[in-house]
């Protein structure tokens, strides 16, 4: 029976949700009352995130279109199904259904158990045998749809499959074609290709989709997934090979080459199909092919087909035969026509016979939906025993009031010593807690007291590190101190000269309290310790900084650029100097060792590994014969100040 009232139409896609409303026309025909579209980003094809994500897609859309229908008819995605084509032999019709689930059975790579399954006879060969389309989808899968469409406020009514429905939508509006035709569904995560000819139908689906177009461009110009897709959709085309002139762009032209590549492996998995549709089905030579599906309006996508398959290419469109009500924009619609051919597939299945009638709707589901439809009938028989339950609950109120009073008078007196001590109780509780936190507090701020040694114990002991493993590596005396420790990487403020020190003063002994670090500071270099007095018939100690220059031991006052201080520091930035070991002939021997200290502070716990790196300037003075190198240090706890 034909239904005047409006109803919905969702195609849960991989890649986005496309909902139509319909509703059936004086002529018996649909008419299109309204469409959305609403991309499910990455998160739509991932098991983990989909269901959330399609259900605020389905949401929004129902708030911006604002829908009142309540009945829906869904579509499941391409890369969900399982679908195969088999051929029965010639039997009794009282046995088909038992064979068919032997079929099942053989096939289905699932127990059927966890699936809900589905077929269709389709004809019959000439030699008498049934051609089946056998359809199975996990039972989950379509309970998902059910708990998303239930949670949107929906009655779900049917759950059909992508292939099943861009056939139905097919055949109604191209129904005038007799020869072979094709039609290639692009969706984000696989593809479906569908023959038709003289009422035959064969379908395919192909584990390619654009999403992988994608995360190639992604992984190539290292954005992220969203950002790559939107550069796709505004700038991507398919590239015509050959002598064609490569776009300036550098996106463009990366995006164009890795399309023609995914397009160029689609159209062997069409060709080698087009192979077994002629060989193993019968089928004729395909005379077109009709695009379809979200990724199949890339620019570009239709010529490449037609020079490959040399055969015409049209792009498919599902409202050929289908009433649009005066308040849609034609234009709009025309853009995305392509990417609707299961929604209107859908709403068919609300009118006469369809070619292919599928129903994945799994027993809990079906029993769910049932009951809905007697709810009107179990809320009234609750709404009786209410009033039975409440005039029985008036009179056992008054009996408990008689009751009441009388307990109150006898527990009053002993209740009330019993609730002053539950207040004494609640204020000594909370002087426990703000006693804990307080100490907490103390506890931390005597950890923070101690955190800035840490740092240099643990920069002194890098250092020492180093030293060891590069006089092992070039086999010759090596050496690195800190010459300069600065806040930040770009302000400094000499804490010496803030205290009024003496910029020319001879800079303090880096190996003060360590005595062993000095013994082997001298047997390398039988040189004085910097900052200390020349041994007699030692080499003097580096010369002072020239003038204007920062003394050796300068450290910095942390700023924060444009306001005042802060009081807390997180990055800081040395200097180090070491001896110039370059003699060892080994002539990258400076900026191995400024590298040895980079992957030791790194190793570190105190340091962040990604933001911790050594400048890519290597200073040699000549004079001293020793080198310098910047390092900036990450911490990767804040010090406090």
């Amino acid at each position: 029976m034909l239904n005047s009232k409006s109803f919905l139409t969702v195609d849960f896609g991989a890649g986005s949700l496309k909902f139509a409303e319909f509703e059936i026309n004086e002529a018996g025909g649909l008419r299109l009352k309204q469409y959305g579209i609403k991309s499910l980003g990455l998160e739509g094809s991932q098991e983990a995130s989909r269901e959330s994500t399609m259900l605020k897609a389905l949401q929004e859309l129902l708030t911006e279109k604002s829908i009142r229908s309540k009945s829906v008819n869904v579509c499941a995605p391409g890369f969900h199904v399982f679908s195969k084509f088999v051929k029965l032999p010639p039997v009794d019709t009282s046995k088909v259904t038992q064979i068919i689930q032997y079929e099942a059975q053989q096939n289905v790579p699932f127990p059927l158990a966890e699936v809900v399954w589905d077929y269709q006879i389709l004809g019959s060969t000439a030699g008498g045998e049934l051609e089946v389309l056998l359809v199975a989808i996990k039972s989950d899968i379509v309970e998902g749809l059910f708990r998303v469409t239930e949670s949107a406020g929906l009655r779900l009514q049917l759950a059909d499959v992508s292939p099943a429905a861009l056939c139905n939508a097919f055949r109604y509006n191209y129904g005038d074609l007799e020869d072979c035709t094709m039609l290639l569904d692009i969706g984000a995560k696989t593809s479906n290709l569908l023959f038709f000819e003289k009422g035959k139908v064969y379908s395919r689906s192909i584990n390619l989709g654009a999403n992988s177009i994608t995360q190639d461009f992604a992984n190539e110009s290292k954005l992220p997934f969203t950002d790559a897709e939107k550069k796709k959709i505004t700038e991507g085309f398919v590239s015509l090979g050959g002598a064609y002139e490569e776009p300036e762009n550098p996106h463009q032209a990366a995006i164009s080459k890795i399309a023609r590549q995914f397009m160029t492996r689609l159209h062997i998995q069409v060709n080698q199909t087009m192979q077994f549709y002629r060989g193993q089905q019968g089928g004729s030579a395909p005379q077109r092919l009709f695009l379809s599906g979200g990724a199949s309006i890339m620019p570009y996508t239709a010529q490449f087909f037609a020079e490959k398959l040399n055969v015409p290419v049209e792009y498919f469109n599902p409202f050929r035969n289908v009433q649009i009500d005066p308040s849609i924009n034609l234009e709009d619609l025309a853009r995305v026509a392509h990417s609707l051919g299961e929604v209107v597939g859908l709403g068919l299945r609300n009118l006469a016979h369809c070619p292919v009638e599928l129903n994945l709707m799994p027993e809990s589901t079906l029993s769910w939906v049932q009951f809905n439809q007697k709810k009107p009938y179990f809320i009234a028989t609750v709404f009786s025993l209410v009033l039975v339950i409440f005039a029985t609950g008036f009179i056992f109120d008054k009996l408990a009031g008689v009751y009441s009073d009388e307990l109150e008078t006898k527990l009053k007196p002993s209740i009330q010593p019993l609730q002053n001590r539950e207040v004494q109780f609640k204020k000594a509780y909370g002087d426990l807690k703000k006693a804990q936190q307080d100490a907490g507090q103390y506890a931390g701020w005597m950890e923070d007291r101690y955190y800035w040694a840490d740092i240099m114990v643990e920069l002194h002991r890098i250092l020492i590190q180093v030293e060891g493993e590069t006089s092992n590596s070039l086999h010759t005396a090596t050496g690195v101190w800190i010459e300069k420790f600065n806040s930040a990487p770009t302000e400094e403020a000499p804490l010496n000269a803030a205290l009024g020190a003496d910029p020319s003063a001879a800079a303090p002994n880096p190996f003060a309290g360590d005595p062993e670090a000095a013994a082997r500071y001298r047997q390398r270099y039988g040189s004085a310790l910097p900052g200390a007095v020349p041994a007699e018939g030692a080499p003097p100690t580096p010369p002072p900084p020239a003038e204007g220059q920062p003394p050796v031991s300068a450290v910095a006052v942390p700023r924060k650029k444009g306001a005042g201080s802060t009081n807390e520091l997180s990055t800081v930035s040395i200097v180090c100097r070491a001896v110039n070991v370059t003699s060892s002939g080994i002539a990258s021997a400076n900026t191995d060792m400024a590298y040895a200290v980079e992957r030791a502070l790194k190793e570190s716990p105190m340091f962040d590994n990604a933001e911790t790196q050594v400048s890519r300037e290597i200073n040699v003075d000549e004079a001293t014969g020793t080198f310098t190198f910047g390092v900036n240090l990450k911490l990767k706890r804040p010090l406090k100040l």
